[in-house]
């Protein structure tokens, strides 16, 4: 009985937190801001200007799925408490299994709310947008190639936890383990903004197992993070010059198939020197397509990251994968700990950020940049 009464007194205690994240995420002007765009998108001629029309809906979708996750996270936290009120009503508090849920429930919304919290420190131009992820081994051949395959698994768990969806637009296998490269597409709102904080080099402690004298190794991973935006979306124009286009034959992750026509697409941007790919499409014209997406993703981020007037301004720059260039280190041996360079952050189970489990990463990289501490 206290188990349950303890736990329906710290959820309740919640409902403050949860005013004032209404406060916060300003929920009133959302749906004033709706129902003003929404008779916009009404008047005659609206779809005339069809760059502006598609940002006014992009707009409403973008507010309704605020007010939307908030009222799911709210109707949680209520629907958890009522819960716990006819459990203790109908006598069944001493029931494990019972008890177990409930905890369960409570524990995702905790996890909810934090996840919440942290979109209100997402101000940036793009950080609503869906996030292209490229994945880069350092030197060092077989090792490197496996622990970027780590990283590659890490990320698609994290996508996973947070209901995101991941579309694999790129893999080309390691010679013996791993991968050489592979960039990933993952679908959410905010996807770009809570993982914007993951590029740079990521480096690995452990036992190797592919030294048969068992010895420490330290290998080294790049991790580039774009946010996806459409050629619309940056009002910019790609010449058809500017472009050297490569069509070849496509291999499936793992070696699980090699197709027989040359479907995948390799796009180069000769003033930059930008290389991009796109592999795991049906057809040339979808690899093409999300090649293009992925091409000028890249120019928008260097743009936004250089400060650049002009895309035009953009050259090509390649940073060293190796010592002093990492943003985090995951160390297995002598000890577990991953520990985030820039922030300080740090999590002694590696095997649950292995797992996915980053957010604390993000939220701590998220926090110091909202206070100019980065």
């Amino acid at each position: 009985m206290l188990l349950l009464d303890e736990l329906r007194l710290e959820l309740e205690g919640y409902r403050k937190d949860m005013t004032e994240l209404y406060k916060i995420l300003d929920i009133d002007r959302l749906k004033a801001e709706i129902a003003e765009l929404q008779e916009k998108s009404a008047q005659d001629g609206f779809w005339d200007d069809l760059e502006a029309s598609q940002k006014v809906m992009q707009q409403i979708k973008k507010d309704e799925a605020s007010i939307a996750n908030y009222k799911k996270l709210n109707d949680l936290l209520e629907d958890t408490i009522t819960m716990i009120e006819l459990t203790v009503e109908e006598g069944n508090e001493e029931d494990e299994g019972t008890i177990a849920e409930l905890r369960g429930e409570a524990e995702k919304f905790r996890s909810a709310l934090e996840t919440t919290r942290l979109t209100t420190l997402l101000t940036g131009e793009y950080d609503a947008n869906n996030a292209i992820i490229s994945f880069h081994p350092g030197a060092g051949g077989t090792e490197a190639q496996d622990w970027a395959q780590m990283l590659f698994r890490m990320y698609n768990r994290w996508a996973e936890r947070h209901d995101f969806k991941v579309t694999t637009l790129d893999y080309l296998d390691g010679d013996e383990a791993g991968i050489k490269s592979a960039s990933i597409l993952i679908e959410g709102t905010n996807a770009y903004g809570f993982l914007k904080s993951e590029t740079g080099v990521h480096r690995l402690v452990r036992i190797s197992p592919f030294d048969a004298s068992g010895r420490r190794q330290t290998s080294f991973a790049s991790l580039e993070v774009m946010p996806e935006i459409g050629e619309a979306d940056l009002n910019i124009e790609i010449r058809p010059e500017d472009l050297e286009i490569d069509f070849y034959r496509a291999s499936g992750a793992g070696g699980q198939k090699v197709n027989k026509t040359s479907s995948a697409v390799r796009l180069t941007h000769k003033p930059t020197g930008i290389v991009v790919s796109c592999q795991t499409q049906r057809s040339q014209y979808q690899n093409k397509d999300y090649a293009m997406k992925m091409l000028v993703s890249k120019l928008a981020e260097i743009k936004e990251r250089e400060h650049l007037e002009k895309i035009e301004d953009i050259k090509g720059v390649k940073k060293e994968i190796a010592w002093g260039a990492q943003i985090r280190s995951y160390t297995f041996m002598p000890y577990t700990l991953v520990k985030d360079h820039r922030t300080n952050f740090e999590n002694g189970n590696v095997n649950a950020v292995m797992d996915g489990d980053l957010d604390g990463f993000i939220n701590a990289y998220l926090t110091a940049l909202s206070h100019g501490e980065l």
